[in-house]
Order: structure tokens, then C-alpha cells, then sequence
């Protein structure tokens, strides 16, 4: 399998665009963010940045397209949002029903993109503080879970809040919290540390989307607002047609994590 740790977020968008691209995304283009997808039509759209700005901590807002528009504008500078991410997916009537590699026969000209930061984009930093990232060393996808907290709802979108988890060494959660607190465009400092049944989680080993990870002795589970939120909304608001990308498999743009503490977002 190829190494794109330190491949140029370009490199990576291009490998997704020729379906070279297998599995998930985190930690490669180390040093660049990352960003989860959503895509609707226009008569949802607002609704949808309703809900985003009324959740930032799971639905951070990086960048939002015009109306048929499938270029990217800010967060890098002319990729194709139906083409360069992974893997996504397409819920009609609130069921999955197909994860594709591209977009480029469902695209509708009424669709609107919302990309939302991601936690990939803060692990580089943690890693570099000594705070270990588990799915990265195991080579997995980041664990995620589907939570008993309810987002405030937009419209017509609700549904539950969805985080995803690190095994933190007790001694380090305080600098994990003060890394990713500076960053609330990739979701910023931790929702949860601790018990995960005190937020609907009946079992760390099963989780909703990605993969389980070791939890060594010593080590605590801590709780990240999530993108894949959006998915959750899907499933509960039951829209015509969502598309998203699928859980890990995110868009990596041209932006450097390094600038992400004063970010604004780009519409």
C-alpha cells in the first residue's frame, strides 16, 4: 500500500480521482487539514447551514459552494468535490444506499457542498506533543460513535450528536484538551472524557462507524465532536437525497493545520 504521509494534499486528491485511493484518510498529508462532506439540494441548504451554525462543534463550517457549484474555492483552489475524496455516500429517504468513488453521474446542478473540519486535521499536533493516536499507529479508521445527545435542531434537521474517540494516558488529557481547545474549526477541545456510558455508549468495542482500537491500562477514553454528525441528521430528518463522504475517508485540502487556530471559514 502506498505511503501518503507525507504525499501533498494535491497528490492525495489525484489518487482519489483515479480510484487509487484505498481506505481511510488519517494521517496522510501530515500537516494539512482535512475536511468531512455534505451535500444537498438547494431547497435544504439553508436549513442545513441553519444546523451547522447552531452545532459548530460537530458541523465546523470551512467552506460552502453556490448553487451547482462543485469546485472548491478556498479551502483549495479548484478541486472537484466529485471526484477527489475517497469513498462517499448517498442516503435517499434516510437509507445508505450505495458508497461510490465519484460523483459525477449523481451530481445534481441544484446541489449545494458543505465541507466541515475534521479531527484528522488536529492529530498532527498531538502526535507532535507526544500524545499518542491510536488508530494511526493500529492503521485503522478512527473509532466513532453514535451518542444520546440531541444537536438543536435547524429546520428540518435533528438528530444526535456522533464523536469519535483517542485512548488518552491520564497524564496527557490535559494537553490533548489544551492542543485541540485552540482549534474550533476541526471541533475544538473534547465533548466527554471518561465513562462512555454517561453519553449513550453501551460499548467502546462496538462503535457506530470506523473501527475499534486497543485501550491500554492507564489510558482513558476521550470524546470529539464529529463530522459524521451530518450522517446522523440524514438518518433522522430522512431528506430526498444527502450525500456525504463515508466515515474516514475525508477531503484533504491545501490548507495547513499550522493555520487553523485563526481560521475562518470561506463562502
Amino acid at each position: 500500500m502506498t505511503d501518503y504521509s507525507k504525499a501533498t494534499p494535491q497528490q492525495v486528491r489525484d489518487a482519489a480521482r483515479k480510484g487509487l485511493l484505498v481506505g481511510q484518510t488519517s494521517g496522510m498529508a501530515q500537516g494539512y487539514v482535512q475536511a468531512n462532506l455534505a451535500v444537498l439540494p438547494m431547497n435544504l441548504a439553508y436549513d442545513f447551514l441553519l444546523f451547522c451554525t447552531r452545532n459548530p462543534k460537530p458541523c465546523p463550517l470551512i467552506e460552502v459552494g453556490s448553487e451547482g457549484d462543485y469546485l472548491t474555492r478556498f479551502i483549495a483552489d479548484g478541486a472537484d468535490i466529485r471526484t477527489d475524496i475517497p469513498k462517499y455516500r448517498v442516503y435517499r429517504d434516510g437509507i445508505m444506499t450505495e458508497e461510490p468513488l465519484d460523483l459525477l453521474e449523481l451530481w445534481q446542478d441544484d446541489f449545494v457542498f458543505f465541507l466541515l473540519g475534521c479531527s484528522f486535521s488536529f492529530e498532527n499536533r498531538l502526535m507532535a506533543a507526544g500524545v499518542p493516536v491510536r488508530h494511526v499507529e493500529e492503521k485503522t479508521n478512527v473509532p466513532i460513535y453514535v451518542t444520546n445527545i440531541q444537536c438543536r435542531p435547524a429546520g428540518v434537521f435533528h438528530g444526535p450528536l456522533v464523536v469519535s474517540m483517542r485512548p488518552i494516558p491520564g497524564r496527557l488529557i490535559s494537553k490533548a484538551v489544551e492542543i485541540t481547545s485552540r482549534l474550533p474549526a476541526v471541533h475544538g477541545s473534547p465533548v466527554h472524557i471518561g465513562d462512555p456510558s454517561v453519553i449513550g455508549i453501551k460499548d467502546i468495542g462496538k462503535p457506530d462507524f470506523g473501527d475499534p482500537v486497543t485501550i491500554k491500562p492507564g489510558e482513558v477514553p476521550v470524546f470529539w465532536a464529529c463530522g459524521v454528525t451530518p450522517q446522523a441528521a440524514a438518518l433522522a430528518t430522512k431528506p430526498d437525497i444527502m450525500i456525504t463522504h463515508s466515515p474516514g475517508h475525508m477531503f484533504v485540502g491545501d490548507i495547513k493545520d499550522s493555520m487553523i487556530q485563526e481560521f475562518i471559514y470561506g463562502v
